[in-house]
């Protein structure tokens, strides 16, 4: 059975629930052995994460090819928390249907402002399908892409790298643009960064308003991913807490 969470409540109490904003830690398996994911999955949840962030990538909307519905697959069988399907792909409603019947209902369907789909379409019809929606925003992209989005979908999501590689350098510039996004965001809407997130920069990206952690190499290239876990989510928690 799945670890229960507030992520997996059904839709209607998921959004009555939204404005009770928690930390929350993603590990995003881009950066773990592949030749032990199983093993780095299930030390992290027992480390207590709330979601596997899935780096899904075309070889076209970025340079890299990942993970697809076969890897999602057999993520499934082991994955206890909901699912983050982050899609750094061209057509993004393409691939709902494929995910959907490899994934869980209430995953998370991440897509890209940037992709070149009708992103309300993209949104009505991963919702059809089961899949809680995230909106995605690269570096560049000025926050008024998604302002009028924020009240349809589930999650935001900020990229602090621009997207395709793990181990990369958090970028700076894009604190105004996640602290823009909350004030402007309804009350309690999940907002996701992801990308060079270490225990250094974690708390700064809390404080502007970040309460969905993605982190990759901070957690599966730590001595102790467990141990990284846990001190993300403290200095993340502290951090929030004196958010103004």
């Amino acid at each position: 059975m799945r670890k229960k969470s507030r992520w997996l409540l059904p839709e209607s109490d998921f959004r009555k629930t939204r404005h009770k904003v928690n930390i929350k830690i993603a590990a995003s398996i881009l950066a773990a052995n592949p030749l032990r994911l199983e093993e780095d999955i299930i030390k992290v949840q027992d480390a207590g994460v709330d979601m596997i962030h899935v780096d899904v990538m075309d070889g076209h909307f970025v340079p890299n090819l990942t993970m697809g519905p076969f890897i999602v697959k057999g993520l499934k069988q082991i994955v206890k928390v909901p699912m983050g399907l982050h899609l750094m792909v061209e057509y993004p409603s393409r691939f709902i249907k494929q995910f959907r019947e490899v994934a869980n209902e209430g995953d998370f369907f991440e897509f890209h402002i940037e992709s070149k789909d009708d992103p309300r379409e993209v949104i009505r019809q991963a919702k059809e399908a089961g899949f809680r929606t995230a909106i995605t925003l690269n570096p560049p992209t000025h926050q008024s892409k998604v302002e009028d989005l924020l009240g349809e979908v589930d999650m935001v999501l900020v990229m602090s790298v621009n997207p395709g590689f793990a181990g990369q350098k958090f970028i700076p510039d894009v604190l105004p643009k996640l602290r823009h996004l909350r004030e402007a965001a309804p009350e309690g809407l999940d907002i996701e960064i992801d990308g060079g997130i270490t225990e250094e920069n974690v708390a700064l990206v809390a404080s502007q308003g970040a309460n969905v952690i993605a982190a990759a190499s901070a957690i599966f290239k730590a001595p102790d991913p467990s141990q990284a876990v846990k001190n993300l989510r403290r200095l993340a928690q502290e951090a929030s807490r004196s958010m103004v």
